[in-house]
């Protein structure tokens, strides 16, 4: 009897991932707009954050919405809005962090942690969602540096580590917007070690004559090249574009670039 219950489980958990997988495939034709629940987190437990979280809205999200659908338009995707954004309520049980050098199994595990604490802090929004993003602030005084913030295509789930303050506003839904892309298939375009873009992958704007400076940062690179060894954080999404090899991946482009 435990053994039938034990492959009853089993065929069951089978079936639940080939029918997310299938899920995620379809999302992917994009012919209807994905939904994407943004879950705010006081993720230090400062006052600063505490103080920032309730000022959020709807109208912040809209700004990210609004750039995907600009770029969306440039790459003469069909559907108008390929991302709607809606906030949240505030989670209070943090997540789990990934591992500092971990092990691929490491990795693994804390990734099935994850998507298990996801799972049950997901306070509903007006529309299930097909992606979920937790903010984590942290008050700038006392963290000037954050952690790399990390996002999932399997789950299609992130942890996206912000700044608590609205000086650095738009420079966070910058880092809202690259994490988004990468619950749907988009890879980084930058040299982990150095934070430089990768040419010509990471330019914006590969072709252009001379090279340096770029005008916009390439959004999976991050960063605007200034020249071979120097590069600048955009301000804001009005500073970024997302180039032909991000398009292709997240299935905007068949192939090619644009």
């Amino acid at each position: 009897m435990w053994r039938k219950l034990r492959i009853l489980i089993l065929l069951f958990i089978l079936a639940t991932v080939a029918h997310r997988a299938w899920l995620e495939t379809h999302d992917l034709e994009w012919k209807d707009s994905l939904y994407v629940a943004v879950y705010p987190v006081n993720a230090d437990g400062s006052e600063a954050a505490s103080s920032h979280i309730p000022r959020l809205d709807s109208d912040q999200l809209q700004e990210i919405t609004d750039y995907l659908a600009e770029e969306a338009a440039r790459y003469d995707l069909a559907i108008r809005f390929p991302f709607q954004l809606r906030l949240g309520a505030e989670v209070d049980h943090p997540p789990p962090q990934p591992p500092k050098n971990g092990t691929v199994l490491q990795t693994m595990v804390w990734s099935l942690h994850f998507r298990w604490w996801a799972w049950r802090n997901s306070p509903p929004v007006s529309v299930p969602p097909s992606i979920k993003l937790y903010l984590l602030y942290y008050d700038p005084e006392q963290h000037p540096v954050l952690p790399h913030s990390t996002a999932l295509s399997k789950g299609r789930v992130g942890l996206v580590n912000l700044f608590a303050g609205e000086r650095q506003e738009k420079q966070n839904a910058v880092v809202v917007a690259h994490e988004l892309l990468h619950t749907v298939g988009a890879t980084d375009k930058y040299d982990l070690a150095s934070g430089l873009p990768h040419y010509p992958q990471g330019y914006a704007d590969p072709d252009k004559q001379p090279v340096y400076p770029q005008d916009y940062a390439e959004l999976m690179a991050g960063r605007i090249p200034l020249s071979s060894g120097r590069a600048a954080i955009p301000l804001s999404l009005a500073h970024t574009l997302i180039g032909g090899q991000t398009a292709a991946e997240i299935g905007w482009l068949q192939t090619g670039g644009k």
